[in-house]
């Protein structure tokens, strides 16, 4: 059964997206909320504002996670790519096992954070497959379904779309747009990237258009959600805006800022 108000009066969820590692703030992030829900992305593999911070550095340096974000940011994808792999080559031991290794500490140490009740889809850093190991009772993963939170129905899309960046859980525009088929009609549509809007999907830091969801854009404007909710783009042009009747909101860059969204009704 999902949550009510305990008073049978209001119902106040918090929305999070792009935890990026950030534990702390994750473990308040469901205070004063009847249920909390993350829209993904909890790895922090290389922090863009602290090339200190993550496992790339952990495992390479800074100097190193310093001359990937250079090429990465200047859109030298395939150079990047090159650099990445000579790194990955100088390490004892496979690469999808070094990663992996890394990659379940972070999760370990979040997904304990997550108050009850928790609704979670996945990121495009993520990686679906762990999650079962660690999603505790009460937390409810999602991905091309829906649920029903205080009398509202919420539907849930994981992942990204395929880009040079080549992140875990990126998939096909058409595998995208058919778990989009799938949710259907519900009140509040949550997803980690964005409807491919300009203004939704322009990142203003790192200077470049995020891959946004045309299928995503046109489920918006056929279904007419209340809202939709999203994260992925972590400083967008604009982080709100209406299409049609429903409101867009980017609910923010929660390692950054370490606060959730709030929606009430």
């Amino acid at each position: 059964m999902a949550p009510t108000s305990a008073g049978g009066g209001r119902t106040r969820i918090h929305v999070i997206s792009d935890v990026h590692g950030n534990a702390r703030d994750l473990a308040r992030a469901g205070e004063g909320a009847d249920a909390l829900i993350c829209l993904g992305d909890l790895i922090l593999y290389l922090d863009y504002a602290d090339h200190s911070r993550g496992i790339f550095p952990e495992l390479f340096g800074v100097e190193n996670a310093d001359r990937i974000v250079e090429l990465r940011t200047a859109r030298r994808f395939a150079e990047a790519h090159e650099f990445g792999a000579r790194l990955w080559a100088s390490l004892d031991g496979d690469r999808a096992t070094i990663i992996e290794e890394a990659v379940r500490k972070q999760y370990a140490e979040l997904f304990a954070a997550f108050p009850a009740p928790t609704y979670a889809t996945y990121g495009n850093v993520d990686m679906p497959h762990l999650w079962k190991e660690y999603a505790r009772e009460g937390t409810t993963v999602l991905d091309g379904e829906r649920v029903e939170i205080g009398g509202r129905v919420f539907g849930f899309v994981g992942g990204g779309l395929r880009t040079p960046m080549r992140t875990p859980y990126e998939i096909s525009d058409e595998e995208y747009a058919a778990k989009i088929e799938a949710v259907g009609e519900v009140d509040v549509l949550c997803t980690h990237i964005p409807p491919e809007v300009p203004e939704l999907v322009y990142d203003t830091v790192a200077r470049r258009f995020e891959r946004g969801s045309r299928a995503l854009l046109d489920a918006i404007r056929r279904t007419r959600p209340r809202y939709a909710l999203f994260g992925h783009v972590h400083q967008p042009l604009v982080r709100r805006m209406r299409i049609g009747a429903t409101e867009c909101v980017n609910v923010g860059h929660f390692a950054r800022a370490g606060r959730p969204w709030a929606l009430e009704w």
